[in-house]
């Protein structure tokens, strides 16, 4: 991915907060010979304080087709994208150019993993996977743990496998104009709170935030 450095993360607590909450992303696998990569949504649980760059942990169901292309090459990215929007052209125009002449641009922000991914077919590995999962999407609480072996989940384990992803480099992207001169700026921050669009306030405080930094 493209990343001009004036978007490029501030420091690693910024793309590891926003991590934090985007917990849905794509992961790619390259495919076996002659065949096209396999690209899987999923939900994972990133954990930071897990060597260099922490670990990723998720599950998919052991029918799942891109398992051999997997163990023939363990390297893998995991994508997430979120906090988009399209911004009009005439948002984006120069203070000395007519708005018409302005350039439309997506703003958005963007984490890629690159990870080496090891298979676990251990139960209790497994349920330890599927325990943390649970534990981040639920805190609240409201399900049984699942163990190796016991009611209620211990019979369903066989039906999947577990990923442990480890993070071995980042790219993380905040593109949200903050090479603009501060007029187009404002211009933008003021479109985005009167439209109200769907994704507008999120990709609004990354404007902002990122502008007082």
């Amino acid at each position: 991915m493209l990343i001009h450095p004036w978007d490029a993360a501030r420091t690693d607590t910024e793309w590891q907060q926003w991590l934090a909450a985007h917990d849905f992303g794509q992961l790619a696998v390259n495919g076996l010979p002659g065949e096209p990569p396999h690209v899987q949504p999923l939900h994972f649980v990133y954990e930071a304080d897990h060597g260099a760059y922490g670990r990723a942990l998720t599950h998919l169901a052991r029918p799942n087709p891109l398992w051999a292309a997997l163990e023939a090459d363990p390297h893998v990215v995991l994508s997430v994208v979120d906090d988009y929007v399209y911004v009009p052209g005439p948002w984006q125009a120069a203070p000395d150019v007519p708005a018409e002449h302005g350039v439309p641009t997506s703003f958005y922000a963007a984490v890629q993993l690159r990870c080496t991914a090891r298979v676990v077919d251990d139960p209790e590995e497994k349920a330890d996977i599927l325990n943390r999962q649970v534990g981040h999407f639920q805190p609240e609480g409201g399900s049984a743990r699942a163990a190796a072996g016991e009611a209620p989940y211990g019979r369903m384990l066989s039906g999947i496998r577990a990923l442990h992803l480890e993070v071995h480099d980042v790219q993380a992207k905040f593109k949200y104009a903050s090479q603009k001169p501060a007029e187009v700026q404002d211009r933008i921050a003021a479109g985005l709170a009167e439209r109200q669009g769907p994704g507008d306030a999120a990709a609004r405080a990354h404007q902002v935030r990122r502008r007082e930094v």
